[in-house]
C-alpha cells in the first residue's frame, strides 16, 4: 500500500515548477476587493473539487460505488 503512494522527490519537483511558473507571471499593478474575492472564491472551490475527486476514486477504489 505504502509503494504505491508518490514519493517526496515527485512531490518536491512538482513544487519546484508551480513555483517558477507564478515567478514568471507578471506582477500585478492593482489587486481590489473583487480580485481578492475572486481569487479566494477560485482557490476554495479549487480544494473543494480535489476533495470531491479524491473522495471518489477512493471509493471507486475501495468499490463502495
Amino acid at each position: 500500500m505504502i509503494g504505491n503512494m508518490a514519493t517526496p522527490g515527485k512531490a518536491s519537483q512538482l513544487f519546484l515548477v508551480l513555483f517558477s511558473l507564478l515567478i514568471g507571471l507578471p506582477v500585478v499593478e492593482a489587486l481590489d476587493m473583487g480580485d481578492a474575492l475572486a481569487l479566494l472564491l477560485g482557490m476554495v472551490l479549487s480544494c473543494i473539487g480535489f476533495c470531491v475527486c479524491l473522495g471518489l476514486y477512493a471509493r471507486k477504489r475501495n468499490e463502495e460505488l
